[in-house]
């Protein structure tokens, strides 16, 4: 799911900004960047963040600066613009470029310039990244959950269609088989060979087994318990995303499994509709935590 939240913190002197974009993306993957005095704190953030957010592609940006009113006294990391410059003007002799290093663009690279406030203990300033973490988190999850509701409408829709479908299939099911034996006493009598009497054994045998080839009841109650199993979903307070994906995996197997055993112009026809829905349901289940 998509979403953007943002958060700031101050202790020390030290500004702490904390930004959040997160995309659709099947499993969760996070993506962390910090100030290098803030490197420790990487795994503290992670598992903050893992309590909120379980699917999506997160992008986390953690940056430390001196706060407005300390006097913006700076502290500068020679070796490391020495560093920076060296392979800058690498880079341009191998991609054959003009060396336009400026005293700017040097000073605005990571770590270059630091506030003079140093964090010496990343430690004693978590407090204040967390505080400006969970003020990020709640702005990103209050947007991801309206967006939330407007795919929970859409999921509904879906399912509500497949449903439908559904049950057109269970009314139109109980006909095949006698549809069934009414060709195949026509085909019989296209023959030339004698019509069998009602209770004719070989007749019966014939209209059983295909009754029992194409029996779809078992795959119709399968359907009905994974449309309850959407409603509880609704209603639960914790990630879905994945039990939706897996429910959607399942309605499709037995949307499939109807599809080959009916042999019914009327049912093909509602499962050729169920498997479009369902189709777009799963691909909107991936964009649900």
């Amino acid at each position: 799911m998509t979403g953007y939240g943002r958060g700031e913190g101050a202790q020390k002197g030290i500004k702490i900004t904390v930004e959040l974009s997160s995309v659709n993306r099947k499993q969760s993957e996070i993506s962390v960047t910090l100030p290098r005095d803030l490197e420790t704190l990487e795994a503290q953030a992670r598992d903050e963040i893992n309590r909120r957010i379980s699917r999506g592609r997160l992008t986390v940006r953690i940056a430390a600066q001196a706060a407005a009113g300390t006097g913006g006294n700076m502290l500068l990391d020679l070796d490391l613009a020495k560093a920076y410059a060296k392979d800058l003007r690498r880079m341009a002799k191998e991609l054959k470029l003009s060396d336009t290093i400026t005293l700017d663009l040097l000073s605005r690279a990571p770590g270059v310039m630091r506030p003079a406030e140093s964090i010496a203990d990343a430690e004693e300033i978590w407090p204040t990244v967390s505080k400006a973490l969970k003020a990020a988190l709640d702005a990103l999850v209050k947007m991801r959950e309206r967006e939330g509701e407007h795919l929970a409408k859409d999921l509904k829709k879906r399912i509500a269609l497949i449903r439908q479908s559904a049950t057109k299939v269970e009314r139109r099911a109980p006909q095949v088989t006698e549809r069934y034996r009414a060709q195949l006493i026509e085909r019989i009598k296209a023959a030339g060979i004698p019509v069998p009497g009602v209770d004719d054994e070989r007749l019966l045998k014939e209209v059983f087994y295909f009754a029992d080839r194409s029996d779809i009841s078992e795959e119709l109650t399968r359907l009905q318990s994974h449309f309850q199993q959407f409603e509880d979903c609704l209603s639960m307070d914790e990630p879905v995303g994945r039990t939706l994906d897996f429910l959607a995996q399942e309605i499709n197997r037995e949307v499939n499994t109807i599809g080959s055993k009916a042999n019914d112009t009327d049912i093909s026809r509602e499962v050729v509709l169920m498997k479009a829905e369902v189709e777009k349901f799963r691909e909107q289940v991936q964009n649900v935590e």
